[in-house]
């Protein structure tokens, strides 16, 4: 019997969901970037409508990148 120092399969598993969640958390949070720097330019130009569709989206956007990091949190001290 040889016993097993590495479980790899565990390795593997927490490897691809770090990735994915540091994927996924990055381009959540580029929404909402991108929602804020499109306000701004459409306020600037006196789009009043443009610019609220877009500070919907930066919200939203900052709303599921807090989403997640609070899911991530409550998952790691499961």
């Amino acid at each position: 019997m040889t016993a097993t120092i590495v479980e790899w399969e565990a390795v593997l598993d927490t490897v691809l969901a770090s990735a994915v969640a540091g994927v996924g958390v990055t381009f959540v949070f580029s929404i909402a970037i991108w929602g804020v720097a499109r306000f701004v330019d459409y306020s600037r130009v006196e789009r009043p409508l443009a610019a609220g569709a877009a500070g919907l989206v930066a919200a939203l956007g900052l709303l599921a990148t807090a989403a997640v990091v609070v899911v991530g949190i409550l998952v790691m001290t499961a």
